[in-house]
């Protein structure tokens, strides 16, 4: 049977695993229609993650079994949204007008902004992680991971796209998410996060309120700095909402 080629474009768009070629160029609806199976890749990128935490604590420590774990998640995806963060917050920290910072998102170079969120970031989701118990934190991967890549979603439904489209490398045309497409993304991110509702629902809730949250923010800067979004923008509410629901389970846990 051939497999879903939006499901591929999923795949081969969020992580470096090898997949089937495509024939053809990609639609230029591509990424809203590849958008509803990116938590099940989540989730896939998630047990991959979660396999090396448990892995780490055992051999090692709870210390390096979380960094190993975001290390995992890196290589898997070529870092694809820490480079999202990096620019995004370059860009709005160091740029004074919407072209300016549109150009700075382009920039292959970065700048402190950029070099602060990333270390930061990581360090929040590392001590985070260190913070549950071993298999509190895998399933949690597993979660955040399926979850985070749900949100970009609902960005793209309510922002404009603010970037080139002419400069692209392939075709886009901004388009919704259908609702039958958000209705089995929602599905597919819930059903990730069962394993740790089991273990504590309440952390659930609580990671994903503070996850949106900070999801919530960014995309609402995003829409004072440049009228929209962009890719880096995307992925930079994928990193936010990572952090907010790790530390809102570690609270939980504290």
């Amino acid at each position: 049977m051939t497999p879903d080629p939006h499901l591929l474009n999923a795949i081969r768009f969020l992580t470096v695993l090898p997949t089937p070629r495509s024939d053809g160029t990609p639609a230029p609806d591509w990424l809203a229609r590849a958008m509803k199976y990116f938590p099940l890749v989540g989730a896939g990128i998630g047990l991959a993650s979660a396999s090396v935490f448990v892995v780490g604590c055992q051999i090692w420590s709870p210390l390096i079994g979380a960094i190993l774990a975001i290390a995992a998640s890196m290589v898997l995806t070529s870092a694809l949204h820490e480079d999202g963060l990096a620019d995004t917050i370059d860009a709005f920290g160091g740029g004074w007008t919407v072209e300016k910072r549109l150009a700075i998102m382009k920039d292959s170079r970065i700048g402190t902004y950029g070099a602060l969120a990333l270390g930061i970031g990581c360090a929040l989701r590392i001590t985070a992680l260190t913070m549950l118990p071993i298999w509190t934190g895998a399933t949690a991967l597993i979660a955040m991971h399926a979850a985070a890549r749900a949100m970009p979603a609902f960005v793209m439904n309510r922002l404009a796209y603010s970037g080139d489209t002419a400069a692209m490398k392939v075709s886009y045309i901004e388009t919704p998410v259908r609702s039958e497409e958000m209705a089995f993304l929602l599905v597919t991110a819930a059903l990730a996060a069962i394993p740790l509702a089991l273990i504590s629902f309440k952390s659930v809730v609580i990671g994903l309120l503070l996850g949106g949250l900070l999801g919530a923010m960014l995309a609402g800067w995003a829409k004072r700095a440049i009228g929209g979004y962009t890719g880096d923008v995307l992925g930079a509410i994928e990193q936010l909402f990572e952090i907010g629901f790790l530390l809102g389970i570690a609270a939980v846990f504290r």
